[in-house]
Formats: C-alpha cells, sequence, structure tokens
C-alpha cells in the first residue's frame, strides 16, 4: 500500500503551483489523466505509441513521489516476460522521444532508477489531488466548478493490463481516491449554488451517477426538486431510490424521514401518492431534533484490512483480527462514534470501495489498511481519509518481526488506534478554531477548548474553561467535556493560577459530574485520578487511573498520568514504563513535555542524574513547556553536576516569577521525604534556596 497511496507526497510540489489558476491547459505540456490518457503540447496532441505498458509507465511515474527503481517497474508491469528490462529501455525511449524538448529533459535515469521531471507540466490529475490537499472546502465556486472539468472520466479510463496484478491494483486505488475527491468537489459546488438552481440540479445528476448509494446526494436532489415545486417528480425519484437502496438491503428510513422534513417546508404543492411505495400509510413527519447538532460527534468507520498485496488481495485471518481489534480499540476510547464490525465487513463483502462505503454510512473518516506477510516481517500500511473532501489526513506503515501473531496485533494495534484517534482531534481542534465561537455545536466548542487548554497560559486556560463550559451547556451528558473542565481547574490549582484548595475542589467536582454520565469513559476515570492527586489521596488516585487505563489500553493520557504520580513518592521504575508507553501511543501528544519531565523525575529518584537531565532538556524544549517544566530541568540538570545550564533556567523562570524558591517547586508536587531533599540540594546549588 505504501505504493498506492503515492500521490500524497508528489501534491506538495504542486500545490503552489496550482493555487493561483486550475486552467490555461493549452500553454506548455499537459497530461490527462483523469478520463483516456493523452498528452498535449500547446493544445495539440502528441501521438503516443500504442503500447498498454508505456501509456501505463507514464501514468505511475507522473505520480510517484519519487525515483523509482528499474525492478520496481518491471515488477509492476510485466509478468515475468523474457526481457523485462529490455520492454522497460524501449518504453522510456518512446517517452523520451513524446516528452522531452531540445533543451529539457523530462525523463530522467539516474542509477537504477527512473523519474519523470513534472514541474513544468500540466498533470491533471495532480491539480486535483493538490486541490484536495489544500483543502476543497476552502475554494470558491468558481474555481470548484474548474476543478469539476478536470474530471473526464475515471483514472485512465479505457487502460487496463492484464496479468499486472501489481499495476492493477494500484490503478483501482486511484481510481477510487480520484472519484472521491470527484464527488467531493460535486458537493461543495451543490453547497455553494442556490439549491434551486438548474445548475445546482446537473451537478446533483453527475454526484448521483458517481455515488448512487450517498444519501446526502438524494436529500440534494430532493430539495433541489422540491424547491422548485416538483413534489410529483421528487416522490418518483424517492420511489426508485428505494427500491434501489432495498435491493442492496440498504437502510432507507433517514432519507424518507429527510424527504418528509422537506416536504413539510414545501407543502405548497400536493404529494403524489400513488407514486410512493408506502403512502398508503403515510409515516408521521419526524419532528427536527434541535439537539441532534448540538450532540454531534466525529465518526468513523474502519474498513476491513485486506490481506496481501496485489489485485487478488482478500480478507482473512490476520488481517481480520487487526481490524477487528482496531474497532474494538477505538470504541473504547469513547471519545468519537465508530460504527460497528458487522456494518463494515458487510459493505465490504459487496465489494463496495472504502470511500463510497463511508459515504453510505455517514460518517466523516475512513480508515483502511493492508497487512503483507514478508519473509521475516509483517508490513501493515493504513490510511486515514476524511470522507466529505476526500483528503487523506494520515496514512503510515508499520513492520514488526512475525514472532508472535498476538504480539504482532497488540503492537501495531496500539499504534494505529493511538494514532487514528490523535490525528482526527488534531483536525476537529483546528477546525473548531476556523469558526465563529457562537456557532460552535458542543463537540466543537469541546476541541475548540482543547486547542486554547494545549497552550498552558493562565489566560488560554480561562479560554478552555469558557469553551469546556459552553459545550456542556449544549451536551449535559459529555463526559469527556467535564473532563477538560476538570483539566483546567486542575490546571489553575497546579500552576498556582488560583486558590488552591477552591480549584482542587472544582477539580474534584468536575470530574465527579463526568463519571455520573458515563463511568466507562477513561477520560472521566482519568480526571478523577488527577483530581485525587491535588487532595493528596494517592492510593485513590492510582485506582482511578488504573481503572482508565484498563477501560481503554490506548488511552495515552492515562499511562501518562500513571507515570506523573509514580515519578514523585510512587515506584519510579514504573514512572519510567508508564512515561515510555504514553509515547508510543501519542508520539506527537501535546502533553509530551510533561511525559518526558515525569520520565525525568523518576531518574533523579533513582539516582540516575545524567538520565534525568537528558529527558528534563527534552521536556522543556517541546514548545508549548511551562514554568514548572524548566524548574525540573534546572533541579536535574544541578543535580547532574551541569551548574551552568542549571543557572540558566533558573535565570529563565525568575523572569516570569521573580521570587521562585525551592518551596515553591516542592509544595507544587507530592514528594516522599527522600525525593524532597534530593530536589532541595538541588536547588541549593543553583541559588534556588
Amino acid at each position: 500500500m505504501d505504493q498506492l497511496v503515492s500521490v500524497g507526497e508528489s501534491v506538495e510540489t504542486y500545490v503552489e503551483s496550482t493555487r493561483s489558476s486550475l486552467n490555461d491547459t493549452a500553454a506548455g505540456l499537459s497530461v490527462r489523466l483523469l478520463g483516456q490518457l493523452t498528452v498535449s503540447r500547446d493544445g495539440e496532441p502528441v501521438k503516443l505509441p500504442s503500447s498498454r505498458k508505456l501509456r501505463a509507465l507514464l501514468a505511475y511515474l507522473a505520480l510517484a513521489p519519487h525515483p523509482v527503481t528499474r525492478s520496481r517497474l518491471c515488477e509492476l508491469l510485466w509478468d515475468v516476460p523474457n526481457d523485462p528490462r529490455g520492454e522497460l529501455r524501449w518504453c522510456l525511449s518512446k517517452l523520451r522521444a513524446a516528452l522531452d524538448e531540445p533543451d529539457l529533459r523530462r525523463v530522467e535515469t539516474e542509477g537504477d532508477t527512473v523519474a519523470l521531471r513534472s514541474a513544468d507540466m500540466r498533470i491533471d490529475a495532480l491539480e486535483a489531488a493538490a486541490a484536495v490537499a489544500e483543502g476543497i472546502d476552502t475554494l470558491s465556486v468558481g474555481r470548484l466548478r474548474t476543478l469539476a472539468q478536470l474530471f473526464a472520466g475515471d483514472f485512465l479510463d479505457g487502460l487496463e493490463l492484464d496479468r499486472s496484478p501489481h499495476f492493477s491494483s494500484w490503478q483501482i486505488a486511484q481510481r477510487r481516491r480520484f472519484g472521491a475527491c470527484h464527488v467531493a468537489v460535486l458537493e461543495h459546488i451543490i453547497g455553494l449554488l442556490p439549491t434551486e438552481a438548474d445548475e445546482a440540479a446537473a451537478y446533483i445528476d453527475k454526484w448521483l451517477e458517481l455515488a448512487p448509494f450517498d444519501g446526502r446526494a438524494h436529500v440534494a436532489l430532493l430539495e433541489n426538486l422540491a424547491r422548485r415545486g416538483q413534489i410529483s417528480a421528487a416522490e418518483e425519484h424517492l420511489a426508485t431510490a428505494a427500491e434501489l437502496f432495498h435491493s442492496e438491503e440498504l437502510d432507507f428510513a433517514a432519507l424518507r424521514e429527510a424527504w418528509q422534513e422537506i416536504r413539510a417546508r414545501h407543502s405548497g404543492a400536493t404529494p403524489c401518492a400513488r407514486s410512493m411505495p408506502f403512502a398508503a400509510t403515510p409515516a408521521p413527519i419526524a419532528p427536527v431534533d434541535p439537539d441532534a447538532t448540538a450532540m454531534r460527534r466525529a465518526s468513523l468507520a474502519v474498513m476491513p484490512f485486506a490481506e496481501g498485496a496485489g489485485a487478488g488481495n482478500f480478507r482473512g485471518g490476520l488481517a481480520d483480527g487487526l481490524t477487528h481489534d482496531i474497532i474494538t480499540r477505538l470504541a473504547k476510547l469513547r471519545d468519537f462514534f465508530v460504527i460497528a464490525r458487522g456494518s463494515v465487513f458487510a459493505l465490504a463483502e459487496k465489494d463496495i470501495a472504502p470511500e463510497d462505503a463511508g459515504r453510505r454510512l455517514n460518517v466523516d473518516y475512513v480508515a483502511t489498511g493492508s497487512v503483507r506477510s514478508l519473509p521475516g516481517r509483517v508490513v501493515v500500511s493504513v490510511e486515514l481519509a476524511e470522507v466529505r473532501t476526500a483528503r487523506i489526513v494520515w496514512t503510515e506503515t508499520f513492520e514488526h518481526k512475525p514472532e508472535d501473531v498476538f504480539t504482532v496485533l497488540d503492537d501495531i494495534g496500539n499504534s494505529i488506534v493511538s494514532s487514528i484517534a490523535a490525528e482526527i482531534a488534531a483536525v476537529e481542534r483546528n477546525r473548531a478554531m476556523l469558526k465563529a465561537p457562537n456557532s460552535l455545536n458542543a463537540w466543537e466548542a469541546y476541541h475548540r477548548g482543547l486547542w486554547h487548554m494545549y497552550r498552558f497560559t493562565r489566560q488560554e486556560n480561562e479560554l478552555a474553561q469558557h469553551f469546556f463550559a459552553d459545550a456542556l451547556k449544549l451536551d449535559p451528558t459529555f463526559a469527556r467535556a467535564y473532563a477538560g473542565l476538570s483539566f483546567t481547574h486542575w490546571q489553575n490549582a497546579f500552576q498556582r493560577w488560583g486558590d488552591r484548595d477552591r480549584e482542587s475542589a472544582l477539580a474534584f467536582e468536575s470530574a465527579g459530574h463526568g463519571l455520573l454520565v458515563d463511568d466507562r469513559n477513561p477520560a472521566a476515570h482519568w480526571a478523577m485520578g488527577r483530581a485525587l492527586w491535588l487532595r493528596g489521596d494517592q492510593d485513590g488516585s492510582l485506582l482511578e487511573l488504573a481503572k482508565a487505563v484498563d477501560l481503554s489500553p490506548n488511552f495515552a493520557l492515562g499511562h501518562y498520568a500513571l507515570s506523573f504520580v509514580h515519578s514523585q513518592s510512587g515506584d519510579p521504575q514504573s514512572a519510567i514504563g508508564s512515561s515510555d508507553h504514553s509515547r508510543h501511543l501519542s508520539p506527537f501528544d501535546p502533553l509530551l513535555f510533561g511525559m518526558m519531565g515525569a520520565r525525568a523525575m523518576a531518574h533523579a529518584r533513582l539516582g540516575q542524574f545524567s538520565e534525568a537531565a537528558e529527558w528534563a532538556l527534552k521536556a522543556a524544549a517541546r514548545p508549548n513547556a511551562h514554568v514548572i517544566i524548566l524548574a525540573i530541568a534546572a533541579h536535574c540538570l544541578a543535580l547532574a553536576g551541569r551548574q551552568d545550564e542549571a543557572r540558566t533556567f533558573a535565570a529563565a523562570i525568575r523572569k516570569t516569577l521573580p521570587d521562585y524558591r525551592a518551596d515553591d517547586f516542592i509544595a507544587t508536587f507530592r514528594f516522599d521525604r527522600d525525593a524532597e531533599a534530593m530536589f532541595r540540594k538541588g536547588a541549593k546549588l543553583i541559588g534556588l534556596n
């Protein structure tokens, strides 16, 4: 799959060149891949040899992000012919004749690799992918119209290679990718046009042609017809759609309810009852639920991973086990809505493409992957895409020695689950930041709160508290928002931004509310564990934090909090293990400085001052590290004998807190007697006593 998703990296070099326009295709050399492959120079067609292999080679090189080895190209295009390298040389020579200029060589070879120099070429597929990478929802309707014109047909329409399974697999993946891009472009154009516009109708028809089971497309058509007073035509379409959905055993209830709501708003025309298969006993009009939007969560479908590689991919064995494990682990996080295993496997059995499955399931994100067993290793490739924009949010390849199948499932599964959760959270936080504060629903207000919370300043913490409170007004059952609110009070107490006793009580109260609404949510137990630590109840704190990671072994913050508590007066070896595990689960976590800082304090308690100093420096180097992390670095460096560096940190602390002393550092944490004496010794060495 690492080769199947190669478009993404090529796009980076194309974004800037396509930012200003997607037109003027007549000038220079142009390659069309969306539709039948054609090459033109200054608007005039360039004649290519009839060889299918040559055309396939051109397409593959056009989208390859890096130079490709000749052996890879031979494997891709030839099923062990007599002389694949000889045929490859012939194809390359013909491509040079067609593409090169007298003073410009576009087909480049260096050593054993081949690359296509495409910087000065217009390649429609790369232009489309660049627009998706830039963000379809940021484009104007005019630019979207121009973008839609690029999609003249399927990717490499009419070009099929016999006995080339690797190329066929790559081609299928690209067809699905660009098909999803096309749908996303159409949907966003329709969203920007007046619903009743004739132009919108043409785009809706194309959307339905590409995605006949996409409920949003049917709703758009019904709304368009109703606004134009064509109620009978809308009901005839609904009857046809009902038969189509029922033939595939898909749920039609949501579409029928949507039509009832649309019809209620356009009740001036008389419905044509005879065209409705269920009109004899019409269902009651479903009321619009004003809380539905307020309580929205991000949603995800994890499609069954494929076993093996090539066109003959199949499911089963390790791939099915890994898919099931990932779905289960994501659901245990209770952070967003995860489609059940039965639904995604049922769609996969119908050979429905992942992007289409995502639209049918009406989810925000879809995850896909493949598992390959190679000599001495297992390779798992994963991709997370945003359904509405067809944008790749995250892609990664994991390798593991196949010593134990359960170890493979556990280790790789941990990394996949944590990465998916972190990437979705990052996308949702950034999206919430772009919306007006008074337009946020509960989910968006919560993520807006997280964005401010992770800035770790007093002012940003107050803003985070405000947005968490807004989220809870909109959805009083939102356990994660209670956990976030508890964290802001915890920060006020920990950082001495407010009265410690009062803020500790509020942190405990908010955590308690979270447990009342969802006792199975790991974040609720995490918040309670931290609140109990503030109150001096270490045993209770450790019990709650252990419950958090028992409920969801992939909950990185739970493992970090365990490390934090153990690093001061618990088991320092356990603190190191929990710190490492939290960083393995979430290597780019906003609280990474805390994970490293806890490890530093644990090393110091073990008398490993050099290790403590190194981890403290790593923690202090994080861009959002606050003054307490700088204090950990100052004390650990002093204990390691690195006095000059320690004094530099002490001076930086006193720029913010002029009267900062060892008593402040000790009062922040809950060290045992030995640890307290040790850190006071370090403070004395650098004048912080």
